[in-house]
């Protein structure tokens, strides 16, 4: 059973994201909060898999609670649900380590396919986001090159342009014609060279530095 923690001020949407959840199988809702430092107390006294997140909060932000949460519970999952879907946004809570971010009109199925993205340990971002990621990716395209050939293979850097698209494991092993297994060796090294913790970190890296180009 996923155990899923709601941090929202809005009543409303949180009785519709409980309306949804009771909805999906294996998943149940076990604490409502309406701000980071209530999250923040509450997962000391409850153990939940993922958090979904707004980002505009009393007291504590969604960015900072972010933070905060992952800190002191690296392995926790946290889903951003939010109406922001500008860059400025996705980088904050990128750099604060949210490991997903979809926006608050989404559906049941995007919701669903979110948390247990999640899960299976991969990050994800709607198509609005994913939009923005490569606009950024896209302007910062003419910065110098020869700093990630330095440090990455060719193999690499395709398996880093293929996560930064949102394939999954699977789908890039297929698109390069290599094992699965490789994939994930690559996923690690890029992981350890690069010096991040995760996905996301591996997304942010790229949207940094211009590593990957449309």
């Amino acid at each position: 059973m996923i155990k899923i923690i709601i941090a929202d001020d809005h009543q409303l949407f949180i009785d519709g994201i409980k309306s949804l959840v009771k909805t999906m199988k294996n998943m149940e809702i076990v604490a409502e909060v309406n701000n980071g430092k209530e999250l923040l107390e509450v997962l000391e006294k409850k153990t939940c898999d993922i958090v979904l997140m707004d980002i505009n909060m009393p007291e504590m932000d969604g960015i900072e609670a972010t933070k905060l949460v992952k800190t002191k519970h690296p392995l926790l999952k946290i889903l951003m649900l939010t109406m922001f879907s500008s860059r400025d946004y996705i980088e904050k809570l990128l750099r604060a380590g949210a490991d997903g971010y979809i926006l608050k009109n989404t559906g049941k199925a995007e919701l669903q396919e979110a948390i247990e993205t999640l899960m299976n340990g991969e990050s994800y971002f709607s198509k609005e986001v994913t939009e923005r990621i490569m606009e950024g990716l896209q302007k910062k395209k003419n910065m110098e090159k020869s700093t990630y050939l330095v440090e990455l293979t060719e193999r690499e850097i395709d398996v880093l342009k293929l996560i930064v698209q949102e394939f999954t494991t699977a789908e890039i092993a297929e698109k390069l014609f290599i094992s699965t297994h490789t994939v994930e060796t690559h996923r690690k090294n890029l992981i350890s060279k690069l010096n991040v913790r995760n996905i996301a970190g591996l997304v942010k890296y790229a949207m940094q530095n211009g590593l990957v180009e449309l």
